[in-house]
């Protein structure tokens, strides 16, 4: 059986930016946040993601706008962002398996590599139905219940760390054992041995986040695609369609 993967990014590829109508949910004001607060991070020397994930904690802290923020919280707001999920996707996973149904020696499977936060993606009942994996951002607590409220940065998935979840995918290393054993994906594993070949890989993504990733899909002779959105509005919904292939 030949598996053939397709990788997502989330934010602006499959909905529009989940940060942002986070924040618009909370009402708080996305220019200051972005164009102020985060642009003041990044001068200084934050890591972008890090920065964006700092200025989230911050405000879920007790007074502020997102007080007591939980897990639990994030994968219920990540139901209402779904409602905003780009159109045509459905369709879109339907002609992809219908394809595939054509050829029994081929299997597709599909994931979510992200710099957002994974339980916000994980709170879409379509990702839940139809995605194999999903690789985000990960905020904690004092302790593991998806009640606690959230203190702390668990998991950063910076540009170039994007990469590190294609090898996991590519390895054959679930999202559970790469949580298990974090050195998993830097074994020794023959090629002729890995679960899906790099040139089997098809990556779609929106934007510079997404560079390194398409480098390494291309340099390895699979295929990326970079989304283009064809209008916005001041709310950040959109239209928007692949049409480019580095």
């Amino acid at each position: 059986m030949s598996r053939v993967a397709v990788i997502f990014d989330y934010d602006d590829t499959l909905v529009p930016d989940t940060t942002s109508l986070l924040l618009e949910h909370h009402g708080l004001n996305t220019e200051e946040f972005w164009k102020v607060e985060f642009k003041d991070l990044a001068e200084r020397g934050y890591c972008p993601t890090h920065a964006y994930l700092k200025l989230l904690l911050d405000k879920a802290k007790e007074g502020e706008r997102l007080e007591g923020l939980t897990n639990r919280k994030l994968r219920e707001f990540g139901a209402i962002a779904a409602k905003k999920q780009y159109k045509g996707l459905h369709g879109l996973f339907r002609d992809l398996r219908k394809v595939v149904k054509g050829h029994r020696d081929i299997d597709i499977e599909f994931y979510i590599i992200s710099g957002g936060l994974e339980e916000i993606i994980k709170g879409n009942s379509f990702v839940e139905k139809n995605f194999n994996g999903v690789y985000g951002c990960r905020l904690a607590g004092d302790d593991e219940s998806d009640g606690c409220v959230l203190k702390y940065i668990k998991r950063c998935i910076t540009f170039t760390e994007k990469t590190r979840y294609l090898f996991e995918i590519n390895k054959g290393i679930s999202p559970e054992d790469s949580d298990q054993d974090p050195s998993a994906v830097n074994k020794q594993v023959d090629i002729k041995d890995r679960r899906i070949p790099f040139d089997n890989m098809l990556y779609i993504g929106d934007g510079l986040t997404d560079i390194p990733c398409f480098s390494l899909i291309e340099k390895m002779k699979g295929v990326s695609c970079g989304i283009i959105h064809t209008e916005r509005t001041a709310s950040a919904t959109g239209s928007c369609r692949i049409c480019y292939s580095p």
